[in-house]
């Protein structure tokens, strides 16, 4: 029975210390044991040292240094089971080829170290600062910043040595988006955990996710969402894998309506006059417009070493398109007027008589003479016959981009730590 005059002094802490830790009060009585403000044990517990874990003993030193070790599991690694709770998937930023999300960890495993003896201290749980203890470290592969919620920490503890740790955690990771539908994109996001504090000789992790996503009002959605250990690592090490969907309303409605939209306004102006002046001022504009679009729409959409987004391609043939079609008429409108001025200054002036009968006839806004019957010029024949074919060019470019969109695939190059492993010579 540990004395009650004796204060026991408090163990040291860990090498991930972020204060709290674990305080003995004085006994009261000659048996009772007590925690900190922090701790949850109530004062009139009545204890003896024979059952209670070496480890609160203050005559066992060297038992308080080792629990800070990793527990020893014979020849075998100790297995650590984990629990992935993902709560949030946000700000996903397709630009940077970053996402953020908010995940809680629940790890457990056996400390044989930590047990006592149930019959003579009925107490279900202990819960203990976790820094007082041994508890894996753990670091994201591709995380860019990381936000653990460790404040006042605590595991809890269960008589046989059983170990349970929550860990919150808000992080933003890097992520190879696969973009050649977009805005119709599924990619897989891997959030990788290693513990480089250990090798895998001493510690084996087993893995699996929960999707407690409630919020499916944003962009980007998880369709999906697993667990696995890579195989043949040198370090311990699990993965999680989220697989994203693009919902696709914002990008349909920003990209995909204007850019239609305004091919369907171009056909339209080749419905106007060859010689009307408004039309070349209609096509320029047009195409000063989808300049414009075009500009901010390079800057919105992302791009790629291997797998560029099918849309960029899309608006190119689109912009080409209408620079097509405004060169025809500015072509044809030239060719028009050429003919015209060529038609004043060509015939012989006519005798009186006959300016008089010409005065007397309706007069020709265009100043241009008169084919026969109703037969049209070669400029406005050859605006017809380029109308027509613009049209259909329109249509079957239209069909074959849907045809593109829904059978084709493209294969990203293997990253160059893929492609060449372990510090080999990258392929450029």
């Amino acid at each position: 029975v540990w004395p009650s005059s004796r204060s026991l002094p408090p163990p040291p802490l860990g090498p991930r210390s972020r204060g709290g830790a674990l305080e003995r009060k004085p006994l009261v009585g000659g048996e009772s044991l007590g925690f900190g403000p922090q701790g949850t044990h109530p004062n009139d517990l009545h204890l003896r040292s024979s059952a209670w874990p070496a480890y609160f003993d203050p005559n066992w030193p060297q038992e308080i240094e080792e629990t800070i070790q990793i527990p020893n599991n014979g020849s075998a690694p100790l297995i650590v089971d984990v629990q992935v709770f993902v709560s949030n998937v946000f700000n996903v930023d397709i630009l940077r080829y970053t996402v953020s999300s908010m995940l809680l960890l629940r790890l457990s495993w056996l400390d044989t170290r930590l047990a006592w003896n149930a019959g003579g201290h009925p107490r279900r749980a202990v819960t203990l600062p976790w820094d007082s203890l041994w508890t894996p470290g753990l670091t994201i592969r591709e995380a860019l910043w990381v936000d653990w919620q460790d404040q006042s920490l605590r595991a809890r503890v269960d008589p046989d040595g059983h170990v349970d740790l929550y860990l919150a955690l808000t992080t933003e990771t890097n992520c190879d988006f696969e973009l050649l539908h977009f805005p119709r994109d599924q990619s897989d996001c891997n959030l990788s955990f290693y513990a480089f504090s250990n090798s895998a000789l001493e510690l084996e992790f087993r893995a699996h996710a929960v999707n407690e996503i409630v919020s499916v009002k944003r962009e980007y959605v998880v369709r999906d969402l697993k667990t696995q250990v890579p195989a043949q690592q040198l370090v311990p090490c699990f993965q999680v894998t989220l697989r994203l969907e693009n919902t696709a309303l914002k990008a349909i409605i920003a990209l995909l309506v204007p850019g239609e939209a305004l091919l369907l306004a171009d056909i339209c102006g080749g419905l106007l006059p060859l010689r009307a002046a408004e039309r070349i001022a209609y096509k320029v504009t047009l195409l000063l417009g989808y300049l414009v679009f075009h500009s901010s729409l390079v800057q919105a959409l992302p791009s790629s070493s291997s797998c560029n987004p099918l849309l960029i391609y899309y608006f190119t043939v689109l912009l080409l398109l209408l620079f097509v079609s405004t060169m025809e008429t500015v072509l044809l409108a030239a060719l028009l007027a050429r003919g015209n001025l060529r038609a004043k200054s060509g015939p012989s002036p006519a005798p009186r008589g006959e300016q008089q009968d010409h005065g007397d006839s309706e007069p020709n806004p265009e100043g241009a003479p008169r084919a026969k019957g109703s037969r049209r010029s070669l400029a406005e024949a050859a605006d017809r016959v380029f109308f027509l074919a613009y049209v259909v060019g329109v249509v079957c470019s239209q069909f074959f981009f849907i045809g593109l969109w829904m059978w084709a695939t493209c294969k990203s190059d293997p990253a160059p730590g893929k492609a060449v492993p372990h510090g080999g010579r990258p392929r450029l």
